[in-house]
């Protein structure tokens, strides 16, 4: 991991197959936990702004429950319209039984 990790919660506050939203200083980040591996996305739809983590997180894609658009949780990519934005995404780690979050630095799935 980079320079800037923070840690944001516990792995045991994400359930696999869940997402839930945290403020980080100004930032609202969507962390993921998808079959044992969590990631970190911009915790709002690009398209209306909705909560990601009021969405329903299916295989590796959310769907925003305000219009129904959709993201690729690990690349960020739009997936579904209305949204045609992609989702800022971040390096996510896990030590020492915390998720930690980069702010600073793109997952590295992201394109």
């Amino acid at each position: 991991m980079t320079a800037n990790p923070v840690a944001v919660c516990a792995v045991e506050d994400i359930p696999a197959g869940t997402v839930k939203s945290f403020e980080i200083g100004d930032e609202l980040v969507a962390i993921y936990n998808i079959d044992g591996t969590y990631y970190a996305t911009h915790g709002s739809c690009t398209h209306a702004f909705a909560n990601l983590a009021d969405g329903i997180l299916e295989g590796d894609v959310i769907e925003c429950s305000l219009h129904f658009g959709a993201f690729h949780v690990p690349s960020g990519k739009a997936v579904q319209a209305p949204c045609f934005t992609d989702l800022k995404t971040y390096r996510t780690e896990v030590k020492d039984g915390q998720v930690l979050v980069d702010l600073d630095s793109p997952a590295p799935t992201a394109p």
